[in-house]
């Protein structure tokens, strides 16, 4: 009978002590979530990314994105999708076909109709997967919200990429998209407080934009320095209400600077051209988000074939 007593004394203390272990093992995991170092996210962000909400269609940054490069997670930066496996579906949303190997989770909805993708590293609620409607011939579309991915483009070649405003962003890019070792550009915003603006909400003037100009070369060719000369020699520096006839807080000048070295290089020529009695009016702004603007303004001169009204070039240097 005793041996009986210690024997279930024993196996509720060893009963006991394996619950402890799990509940601390439970609160451990807990805290480590609680504490995992996740990107800060806007309201709109946090809306569709931990709510599981949904941006308006055809409005998202990506959706007409045709550079290379990979799609990582908001959240977490976890890397997610190729650009080669986006494909245009008319679907008011970014479309893969296909997903970096175990990036991507699947869900299925509680009422069974459809299938949530969420980032397999975080859980960030990213859209919802479609099966068999003909558009690859993989029969695959996954429909992503833009505002739950990070776009980076491609780095092939060692290229580098900066960010320049100097008025109209037609302009801009026309002299850009011409220069040596400049391998691609893109127009749009940069360094204001409202999401993925339109045209139309940067000409209220009230977003806080700029309207910006991306530019990839290829440092084996050219330099950042060779860039920041075109920027100056391309527009009036000194305008402090715009540029040209383009009046307005977007049209303003500014070198969106990724690094301190771009800003150190900027610097200097910002001095170089005090010293030649210039009152230079361009700001130095570290580098944000930048939105592509609609498709109708990507290489506006190429296309139109005219010249910028409103930048011509001038030597300076």
């Amino acid at each position: 009978m005793r041996r009986t007593y210690l024997l279930f004394l024993f196996t509720l203390i060893l009963v006991t002590a394996c619950g402890q272990g799990k509940q601390k093992e439970s609160a451990i995991t807990k805290n480590k979530n609680e504490i995992m170092d996740y990107n800060t996210l806007t309201h709109e962000e946090e809306r569709v990314i931990i709510h599981k909400g949904t941006e308006r269609p055809f409005t998202g940054e990506y959706l007409n994105n045709k550079v290379a490069g990979t799609y990582y997670c908001k959240r977490c930066d976890a890397p997610l999708y190729h650009s080669e496996d986006k494909f245009e579906s008319d679907c008011g949303w970014p479309s893969f076909d296909d997903e970096i190997e175990g990036a991507v989770k699947r869900i299925r909805d509680a009422d069974g109709r459809r299938t949530e993708i969420i980032c397999n590293s975080c859980g960030a609620h990213l859209g919802h997967v479609f099966l068999g409607e003909g558009f690859t011939p993989r029969q695959t579309r996954h429909c992503v919200n833009s505002i739950s991915l990070k776009f980076v483009p491609a780095q092939k070649e060692g290229l580098t990429t900066a960010y320049f405003a100097s008025g109209c962003f037609w302009g801009t890019e026309y002299f850009f998209m011409k220069a040596a070792g400049v391998k691609q550009t893109a127009v749009g915003f940069m360094g204001g407080h409202v999401e993925n603006p339109t045209y139309q909400q940067v000409c209220q003037k009230n977003t806080g934009h700029l309207e910006t100009t991306e530019v990839i070369f290829d440092p084996a060719e050219t330099s950042y320095e060779e860039m920041v000369k075109l920027f100056f020699e391309t527009h009036d520096f000194t305008q402090t209400n715009g540029q040209g006839p383009d009046i307005g807080p977007q049209y303003l000048s500014c070198i969106f600077y990724s690094d301190p070295g771009e800003k150190e290089i900027a610097q200097k020529y910002i001095d170089i051209l005090t010293e030649k009695g210039y009152r230079v009016a361009t700001m130095l702004k570290p580098a944000s988000t930048f939105w592509r603007a609609e498709d109708y303004h990507q290489q506006y001169y190429e296309y139109k074939g005219t010249l910028p009204y409103c930048h011509k070039y001038t030597k300076i240097f």
